[in-house]
Parts: structure tokens; sequence; C-alpha cells
């Protein structure tokens, strides 16, 4: 049995008259009357009632045309389903984001209209180090990564997204956050005791902070360490160091504490969009395309 049998059966059928049905189909009488006898016989049933005047369903017919239009039904559904999945419009995107990514109002926005836009998507979001993002891109396990900058291998490909400036953080008593409304510069912070994440954390601002320090003439003094911007902002809060992180941080208004601007050149962060180069699923294409579009646009 094939699917065009079933076809052939229900415009019989309906128009309960071999030569319209023959028509509907654009095919000869002929031929589809003797489909409709081949597939009689495979099923052993007799699906109509024929006489020189009418045609019409016998029971077992009758019976099996709501299990053929069920049929057909759930054969076109696959079909829908496979041309979706190759547009990128159904199935499940993994993808791993650094923890900062959440802070900048763009990045959520543009998630938002990537959800709109493709709704049969399962957005598999995983919070992860930018270290994290890169090894899970390499080997597989996810689609889309979106972090701070860090060297990558070449089969991985990146996309700015935003940049954003650094802010020095510390407490709103501290001695330097007088009169540096307006900003400060990395030497400032010199002497000054820092908590910041472990090198090992696999932060993509690790680097760069050691990198601006140096520039300014200084190696900074790490005295406490957390995996967690929270954590470490609240240690700067009780007086343990200060700390430099995204500007997108000042949004979690923690009290205690004032941000200034770094006014040193190259203290801004960015926010890059991953994925392998080799990347061919259609939903991170989609993704990518639609969510570098939003940002670039918005």
């Amino acid at each position: 049995m094939e699917l065009r049998h079933l076809r052939y059966f229900i415009a019989v059928a309906e128009e309960l008259h071999f030569g319209r049905a023959a028509e509907a189909l654009g095919i000869s009488q002929p031929p589809l009357s003797q489909q409709i006898q081949a597939l009689e016989q495979e099923l052993g049933a007799r699906l109509f009632e024929r006489t020189n005047r009418r045609v019409a369903l016998s029971e077992a017919g009758r019976l099996f045309l709501d299990e053929a239009r069920l049929v057909l039904a759930q054969v076109d559904k696959a079909a829908d389903v496979a041309r979706r999945a190759q547009l990128g419009e159904l199935g499940e995107l993994k993808i791993g984001f650094t923890a900062s990514a959440p802070f900048t109002s763009s990045i959520p926005k543009a998630i938002f209209a990537f959800r709109q836009s493709y709704p049969a998507v399962h957005l598999a979001l995983q919070e992860m180090t930018s270290q994290d993002v890169v090894e899970r891109l390499q080997e597989g396990s996810m689609q889309v990564g979106i972090m701070r900058p860090l060297p990558l291998p070449d089969t991985l490909v990146a996309q700015e997204l935003l940049h954003e400036p650094l802010v020095a953080i510390m407490r709103s008593d501290h001695p330097l956050a007088s009169g540096s409304e307006a900003g400060l510069h990395m030497a400032a912070l010199a002497a000054e005791p820092f908590v910041f994440f472990p090198r090992s954390y696999g932060s993509g601002l690790y680097a760069q902070i050691l990198g601006l320090a140096r520039a300014a003439g200084f190696s900074p003094l790490i005295t406490q360490e957390a995996g967690e911007v929270m954590t470490i902002i609240g240690l700067v809060a009780a007086g343990l160091g200060v700390t430099v992180l995204p500007a997108s941080y000042q949004r979690l208004r923690i009290d205690g504490v004032v941000y200034r601007t770094l006014l040193d050149e190259g203290a801004t962060s960015a926010i890059w969009l991953v994925q392998r180069r080799d990347e061919t699923s259609p939903m991170a294409k989609a993704f990518y395309d639609l969510v570098t579009t939003t940002l670039t646009t918005g």
C-alpha cells in the first residue's frame, strides 16, 4: 500500500463518482478504478458498493476513510515538521551564556524577539563561565554561546554584539568615591586590595583587568576571590576591597557601594555571540541572524 492509494481512495469516497474523482486527481478513470481494486484486494475488504448508477461506501469503506484521513494528516504533519526544522523554526537550541549577559538590557530583548519569531523552538539556556562556553561549543554539546572575550580556537567564530564601559566598584565611603563622579583612572586603584574571580574560574574579564592594571603600572593585589558577581560586590560593600566589572552590573543596586567609570583607553568590555565555524544547525543560524540584526538595528 502506498500513500497515493489512500489519496485515490479518499478522492473517490468524497466524490462518490469515479469520473469526478479522476478529474480532481488529474488522472484518467481506468487507472483510478484499477488502483482502488488493487487496494481492496490488498485489504481483503470491499470499500465501495458499486452499481451502474451509483457508488457508495461500504461499512468497511466508511471506517477505513476515517483512518486514511488520519494517516494522511499525520504524513502532512511530519512533512511540515521536517520543513520547519530545516528552516530553524522547530526543535531545541542549546545556548550557553556568561552570567553578566542578562544584565545588558539589549540581550534579553534580542532573545525575546527570537522567541516571538520562533515560538516552537525550545531555548535551553545555561549559565556558565566564558571558558566553559568555549569548551562546550568545541565539544558540540551546545550550538550558540554568549560570552565575554577570550582567545578562541580557529574552530569558533565570534560576532561582537555590544561593548560597555568598565567601572570601578568601591564602598560609598571610600576615599576615592568622593570627587570621582566623572570617573577615575585605573592607576588610582594601584594601592587597593581587589576582590575578583579566581584565575581558574575562566572569566573573560580576568585577563583584561590584569592588562589594564599592568598598563597603569601595577599588578593588582587580589586578596579575596569569589565565583559569583553578587558575592564579589557584597564583599566590596563589606570593605574587603575594590573591584572592576562591566557597567551593566550597576543595575544590581547594592547598598553601600558606588560605581565609577574607568577613564583608561580600552577600559571597555565586549559581549560576543559565538558558534562553531562549521555549524550547520538552521536554528543556530536563525538565532545568530536575528540576534545580530536586532542588536544592530535596535
